[in-house]
């Protein structure tokens, strides 16, 4: 039996559509796609638009708990302004704290906030592994299927990637005590993903693997990883941390002579399996090379803002071919709409123009985006293949949202300015009418049917551990 949508219009991988009727199976998959339809009887009909789910591609769900929390002037561990180090070591701090029953409170809420704000994937970077001591669980899986539990009753869809975690800076410097939750050999990562792989399976969910970066794993680490990991599945996807800070690309090239980007395409076979995640600061050469990889780039614009990272020059990526998809990282913000705003305001000020992700073949801004970020965040997912999440196609997984046509800023407007005005100029998730995960009605009147519950976990949650500090 067929399930159905029908919607006045809709944001078709070709671009915007009138009159489109959905179809899809009992497994969730999109079985036709009618254009000029007209509903058959019983079918709901769209409150708005119809607009492609979006893939989250970088997420660390713990972090969401201490968001807004290290927000006052400090200083750094270099003596220094405050920068993403210091925020490190503050991060470190509150993750040596979690225990599961937290962390699937934690996710949960997350994950339920995601779904809100038109997210219906997440790739989670998975690195708190061990109990407080740095000791492995007597179930060495616990953590990571804390967070599989927390994803399947939120109903988001997802990509788990497990952190391996050996170093703390390049050279092989020895890992710090704070670190002690992070830290696997590589064969015991191995172990891991494939006690994982037949669980994600049966979940529906997709396994890769993440290299923290290349600080944390050394070379010999980083090829038996990889090829551990194509002997599991030489599909699955991989990310990586890569050029996120100036310090980082200094210390890659005091050690290795070359930046980052380049010392990674030198010696690993990137390619469209690869995320580079911020791979922010990159020069001409490895712009060019890194596209021509296929690897996508995570862009996480607002943390990347509230870090101080620094600007990605999307135009230079565009130009060269590059493939992109956005994420929220450490969750100063869970908004789909607002990462392509900080993304798209990023770029006219570094360039001091407007309207930069934009050309003639799509010259609607908030469109182009859209479209861009859900094709690069199903290439980083691991999701392109029919029953996937690349948009709404035959083939591809019912994950959808409905944009709120009566919603003030969008009320009146054509689909097209809808979406720009969502994008731009809405009060964000308060412009998402439902949301739909494989074919199952997630959120209705903008509110996930979790939402009270997993609010409640997620104070909770964050209130024990702000207690223990």
């Amino acid at each position: 039996m067929n399930h159905a949508l029908f919607a006045a219009d809709a944001l078709l991988p070709g671009g915007w559509t009138r009159n489109v009727r959905l179809t899809w199976d009992a497994a969730g998959d999109i079985a036709h796609v009618e254009h000029d339809a007209k509903p058959v009887a019983g079918d709901p009909v769209a409150n708005g638009p119809l607009i492609p789910g979006m893939v989250n591609l970088h997420s660390h769900a713990f972090q969401r708990a201490i968001a807004g929390l290290t927000e006052f002037r400090g200083r750094s561990v270099d003596g220094q302004q405050d920068s993403f180090w210091s925020w490190r070591t503050l991060m470190y701090r509150f993750a040596l704290r979690l225990d599961p029953a937290q962390m699937e409170a934690i996710a949960l809420g997350l994950y339920v906030e995601m779904i809100e704000a038109g997210y219906t994937s997440v790739c989670e970077f998975h690195y708190v592994h061990h109990d407080a001591d740095g000791r492995p669980y007597a179930d060495d899986a616990t953590l990571a299927l804390a967070l599989m539990r927390a994803a399947h009753r939120a109903g988001i869809g997802l990509t788990l990637l497990p952190v391996l975690y050996q170093t703390s800076g390049f050279g092989g410097t020895a890992p710090g005590d704070g670190q002690r939750r992070f830290i696997r050999s590589t064969d015991s990562m191995l172990r891991l993903l494939e006690r994982l792989k037949p669980l994600c399976d049966a979940q529906g969910a997709r396994l890769g693997l993440a290299p923290h970066s290349l600080r944390a794993v050394p070379p010999e680490g980083l090829r038996q990883a990889l090829a551990g990991l194509d002997a599991i599945d030489a599909t699955a996807p991989i990310h990586i941390h890569i050029a996120e800070q100036t310090k980082e690309v200094d210390d890659c090239i005091a050690w290795s002579r070359q930046r980052p980007v380049a010392w990674l395409l030198d010696h690993a076979d990137v390619n469209a399996r690869w995320c580079l995640v911020h791979a922010t600061h990159m020069d001409t050469d490895e712009y060019a090379r890194a596209a021509r990889s296929g690897a996508v780039a995570g862009l996480c614009p607002t943390t990347e803002a509230n870090l101080g990272d620094g600007i990605f020059d999307l135009p230079a990526w565009r130009a060269a071919g590059g493939v992109w998809g956005v994420g929220s990282d450490s969750h100063i913000c869970v908004n789909a709409a607002e990462e392509l705003l900080m993304l798209e305001y990023s770029q006219r000020l570094a360039t001091r123009q407007r309207n930069v992700v934009a050309d003639r073949g799509q010259p609607h801004v908030a469109t182009a985006m859209t479209l861009a970020a859900v094709q690069g965040g199903a290439q980083a997912a691991g999701r392109l293949d029919p029953g996937c999440v690349a948009g709404l196609a035959i083939g591809q997984r019912a994950d959808f949202v409905v944009l709120d046509a009566a919603q003030p800023a969008l009320a009146g407007l054509n689909a097209e300015d809808m979406l720009s005005s969502h994008v731009f100029a809405s009060h964000r998730t308060s412009a998402i009418d439902a949301v739909w995960v494989r074919g199952e009605q997630r959120a209705s009147g903008g509110r996930h049917l979790l939402h009270d519950s997993a609010a409640a976990g997620f104070v909770a949650a964050r209130t024990q551990l702000l207690s223990t500090t």
